[in-house]
This record gives C-alpha cells, structure tokens and sequence, in this order.
C-alpha cells in the first residue's frame, strides 16, 4: 500500500505541473555559437574566419572587446558576419561602462543592434542614422536636460529622466534618432539604469518572441532581472545582422562588450498562427499602433508653468470674449427698444 500511494502522489504532482504549465515551460532555447560572442574571442577582429568583424577603435583583449576607451571622439563597433534568420531569439548582452569622468561628465553610451545595415559609421551611439531594424540603447549622457538648462527652462518630476537610461527603437529606414531629445520621439519605451563604474557584473536582456519585443536589465548584482519595457506588435524582418557599437565626443567611457549570447527560442504555435504568419511576412520593421505610444508626446514637454499659463490665458481670452458679447448685445437691445419710441 505504501508503494501505491508514492505512485499515486507522483502522479498527481506531474498532472498539476502540467496544469500550471505556461509559455515558457513549453519554450525551449539553444545556444546559437555562430551568432555569439564571448571569451577567449578567437580569431574576432584579426581573421576573415571569424564570426565577427571589429571597426573603427574597437580593440580585443584577453578580457572583453572595447569598443572605446575613454578618450574623445571615438567609435567602434563589433558586428556578426552572418545575418540571423531564426524567428524568436534572446540575447544576453554582458557589458561594463565605466571612466574617469564624473556623473555627468561622461558620454555618450553603447547600443546593441538588430539591423540591416552593417559595419557603417554614424552619429547613433556609432551606427549610421535612419537605420532599418531595432536598437536598443544605453544612453549615458543627458543632451536634452543640458540643452533645457542652457535655455533657463525646468523640468518636471514628470519628465525628468535619471541617467543613465535604456531605451529601445524601431527605424525603418527613414525615421531619425534624436540626439537633442535624447531619442524621446522615436522610442518604444525605458528605464533608468545606473551602469557606470560598478564592481560587478551588468547584463541586458533583449527577448524578441512572438512578436512581442522585452527588455530586461540585471545591473544590482543580484542576479536578477528587472523589467525595463515590453512591447506587443513589434515586426522585425529576418535576416538582419546583430551587432555593438558605441560612440564618445568631448566626453568619454570605456565601452566593453564582455560577451554577445544568442538563444534561439522554440514555441509551440497552433496551425492558425503558424499560417497567419506565413501570410502577414514581414520585410519592412514596424511596431503596431505606434501613435498609442507617442500619445501625450507632446504635452510632455510642458513644465507645469507653461501649463498653468496655457490655462490661464485660456480662461482670460473666454472672460474677454463673454465680456464683448455682453457689450454688443446690450447695445443691440437698447437701439432695437428705441425704434419703438
């Protein structure tokens, strides 16, 4: 009887396990190598074998790829040489930014890509402008609180950032980065992220299942992750390339790349998805009711006197213009009475 009921209680455990079972029990991920990066970097930057191509000031090391050291006016890039045709990826980008510059006073930041174009120079954190695909940034230096402050003008606790800060941005080729607005208009969402000058280890997390595009950040040395945006409707074509690229100006970082690891993701999908999405193919990136995400854009800009002299002056103009209606309809009432006498 014992040995019944062991059975019986294993059993009834593995149906419940299945019961609460959800996507990512059913989701499986494998290392794909030939789009990864990581230690001793074999070959990287100095044989046409290898999976991956440096640019620029990007130099390797026994312990990670620089893509600038902290001097001005650098950049430097990592791409893959084979673009990636898997439908649901991860990556897990392992970093460290760090300098002699004080908060602030140090810039620009890194980006991690998924893009058409490849090892190309530009004014975005490295990569050219207009770029077709998604990048997801870590930006380290406030342009547009800088830019604010030389006007004399304030934030709001509304919409103050805390730098640095990571963002995500879908282009399809004709849409530019903002620089002056630190990418406000463009991105698809972020989170704050105090990167620079930690004794250990920062990793982000970028999740593309589904069509739904997830990013984390585990920067606290915890080992755990933290939400920092979830996108549904996000369309990326295959075939892109992925890559690392940074960018310093009149201030400067050390941008490493320690490693680059992709996982591909298999889920399960019914026949109806499956044949939904053959039909709906993809060849130019996209993100689903953008507008809903740029809502209220352009109220953000707005410091609370602004919009309490917009209200003002409102309600003063409506006063003004009863006021005159006032006066003319009593001066049409005394001379329409007088036509009488």
């Amino acid at each position: 009887m014992p040995f019944k009921s062991h059975w019986t209680f294993a059993f009834l455990i593995l149906t419940v396990s299945c019961c609460f079972a959800d996507d990512d029990h059913e989701m499986e991920e494998f290392l794909k190598r030939e789009y990864s990066l990581s230690k001793p970097y074999q070959g990287v930057g100095s044989s046409g074998s290898s999976h991956w191509e440096l640019m620029g000031d990007a130099m390797v090391t026994t312990e990670q790829v620089r893509l600038t050291p902290d001097m001005q006016s650098r950049q430097g890039a990592v791409w893959s040489r084979i673009p990636c045709h898997l439908k649901d990826w991860e990556m897990q980008v392992h970093f460290k930014i760090h300098g002699q510059g004080k908060k602030n006073l140090n810039g620009d930041g890194l980006a991690i890509w998924y893009t058409k174009e490849r090892m190309q120079k530009g004014p975005v954190f490295g990569n050219v402008d207009n770029f077709t695909g998604l990048g997801v940034f870590v930006d380290t230096y406030p342009n547009e609180e800088k830019h604010i402050e030389a006007q004399k003008k304030r934030y709001t606790p509304r919409t103050q950032r805390i730098f640095p800060f990571v963002l995500a941005m879908v282009g399809n080729g004709s849409i530019s980065y903002d620089h002056e607005r630190d990418g406000r208009p463009t991105e698809l969402g972020g989170c704050n992220a105090m990167v620079r000058n930690l004794k250990h280890d920062t990793f982000l997390f970028i999740r593309y299942i589904r069509r739904r595009l997830t990013v984390m950040i585990d920067i606290d040395g915890q080992h755990e992750w933290r939400d920092c945006l979830d996108i549904p409707g996000v369309r990326l074509p295959q075939g892109y390339y992925f890559g690392a690229t940074a960018i310093t100006g009149d201030l400067s970082d050390n941008h490493d790349i320690i490693s680059l690891k992709l996982y591909q993701l298999t889920v399960l999908r019914s026949p109806k998805e499956e044949e939904e999405e053959e039909e709906d193919e993809i060849t130019i990136p996209s993100v689903d009711n953008m507008e809903l995400l740029r809502m209220g854009e352009s109220e953000e800009g707005m410091s609370g006197i602004a919009i309490f002299f917009t209200v003002l002056f409102s309600m003063l103009g409506c006063i003004f213009l009863i006021v005159i209606g006032l006066v003319v309809y009593s001066h049409w009432n005394e001379s329409r009475r007088k036509r009488f006498y």
